[in-house]
C-alpha cells in the first residue's frame, strides 16, 4: 500500500533544526548537521513540519510503506551511517518499539553491522515534539489517588487522543482496544473497573474533532498491521456519536481483515443503553 511520507532534500537542508520540535512524532532529528527522518513508523505524511523548514527542504512524497516492515526501514537507514543507525535505534528504545528494535538489531547482525548498543541501551531517551505525546507505559494499578474505592486507574498507556497516537505503538500489537468518545469516562462512573481493564484506549470525538480521514487510517492500521485482536467501541445515545462506530467499521472493511466488533452505548447519566456484537 501507498502512504505519503516525508523526503528531505540533503542539498537544501541547513540542520537549523526548526522541524524538529513540530514533528509530533518524534520522527524527524539532526543527525551530522541535516535534518534526518529516523523512522518511517513515526511519520504520519501529514507534513506538520513543512512550513517550518526555511529552505524549503521538506516534501511529502507517496511511496510504498506499508505493512511496516523494520528490515526495510532499516535499508534505508544503514545509508546515513553509524551515527544514524544508532538515532534509530535510541528512537525505537525510547518509544518502548521493542519487537521493532530486536528486528533492527538481527538485521545488523545479519550484515555483520556493528550494532551501537551502548547508545540506545542508555537512558538517556530521545526528546522531541511535545512531551505530552511520546508514547508511555503506564503500571497499572499504581495510579490510584487516596484510599476510596474504585479510584484506580485501568489506563495502561499514554497519549490516548486518537490524533496524537501512534497505531503501531507496543502497546496497541495485538490488544485487544478500546476506543471511546470523549463524554463516555465522565458519563460512566465505573468506566475504568468496568470497561477499559485489560484494554489499550483512544479517544475521540466524531462531531467536533476535525481530520476524521486521518482517524480512518489510524484505525485501518490497528487492524491490519497491529493486528489488534478486538475492537470495542463506547458511544453516547446522541445522534452525533454513531460516527465513530461508523469509522470503526470502515477501518476495519479498508484493512481487509475480520475482527470482533462490539458497541456499547451509553446513556448521559451513563447507564448502559445497548451492548452487542456487530
Amino acid at each position: 500500500m501507498k502512504r505519503n511520507i516525508v523526503n528531505i532534500n540533503e542539498s537544501r537542508c541547513d540542520g537549523c533544526g526548526l522541524c524538529i520540535p513540530n514533528c509530533a512524532e518524534g520522527a524527524l532529528q539532526i543527525i551530522d548537521g541535516k535534518a534526518r527522518l529516523i523512522s518511517d513508523l513515526f511519520c504520519d505524511g501529514l507534513g506538520a513540519c513543512l512550513g517550518y523548514c526555511p529552505q524549503d527542504a521538506i516534501t511529502i512524497e507517496e511511496r510504498e510503506s506499508e505493512p511496516y516492515d523494520e528490515r526495510k526501514v532499516m535499508d534505508y537507514i544503514i545509508k546515513g551511517g553509524r551515527n544514524v543507525i544508532a538515532a534509530h535505534l535510541n528512537h525505537l528504545y525510547a518509544h518502548k518499539e521493542l519487537a521493532y528494535l530486536q528486528q533492527a538489531i538481527e538485521y545488523l547482525e545479519a550484515l555483520k553491522i556493528e550494532v551501537p548498543m551502548e547508545l540506545y541501551k542508555s537512558e538517556k531517551k530521545i526528546e522531541s515534539g511535545c512531551p505530552g505525546n511520546k508514547a508511555t507505559e503506564i503500571e497499572v494499578g499504581n495510579a490510584s489517588i487516596g484510599n476510596k474505592e474504585n479510584r484506580t486507574s485501568m489506563l495502561k498507556h499514554w497519549p490516548i487522543q486518537l490524533h496524537l497516537i501512534n497505531p503501531l505503538a507496543i502497546h496497541y500489537q495485538g490488544a485487544d482496544v478500546l476506543l471511546a468518545a470523549d463524554c463516555c469516562a465522565f458519563s460512566a462512573g465505573d468506566f475504568h473497573s468496568n470497561f477499559l481493564a485489560g484494554k489499550s484506549l483512544a479517544i475521540a470525538c466524531p462531531k467536533l474533532d476535525s481530520g476524521k480521514e486521518i482517524y480512518l487510517k489510524k484505525l485501518s492500521s490497528m487492524v491490519e498491521e497491529a493486528n489488534i485482536k478486538s475492537l470495542t467501541v463506547m458511544i453516547m445515545e446522541v445522534p452525533c456519536c454513531r460516527g465513530l462506530l461508523q469509522l470503526a467499521q470502515q477501518a476495519i472493511n479498508l484493512s481487509g481483515k475480520t475482527i470482533p466488533l462490539k458497541v456499547i452505548m451509553l446513556s448521559i447519566r451513563g447507564e448502559v443503553l445497548m451492548e452487542e456484537e456487530i
